[in-house]
């Protein structure tokens, strides 16, 4: 078991993790420090449990926002595809209809 020694908002905390993961834990509580003079304008000033509940709400959007995300290379359904030339036809023939004299 190793400890590592995460800086965060000026102050060290110690966290255990199992041997080998010390560089990627590193790497979480580097992502934490990132946000943490947001999330400390958020909280007001008030570092502590506030600021932290800010980091976590932040790391837990920006989750989201990847998981909202179609997979690269994602392919685009058939009904979709005629849903969108339907609708693209549409757009030109009040286009025409509009620009006619």
């Amino acid at each position: 078991m190793a400890n590592v020694t995460l800086p965060i908002g000026g102050r060290p905390h110690t966290v255990a993790c199992r041997d080998g993961e010390e560089a990627r834990l590193q790497l979480l509580g580097q992502m934490i420090e990132d946000r943490w003079p947001t999330a400390l304008r958020a909280a007001g000033g008030v570092p502590g449990e506030r600021a932290m509940l800010f980091v976590a709400l932040m790391l837990a959007d920006d989750l989201e926002d990847i998981r909202q995300r179609p997979p690269e290379g994602a392919a685009v359904s058939e009904p979709a595809l005629a849903r969108i030339a339907d609708r693209l036809e549409a757009l030109a023939n009040a286009l025409e209809r509009d620009a006619a004299p």
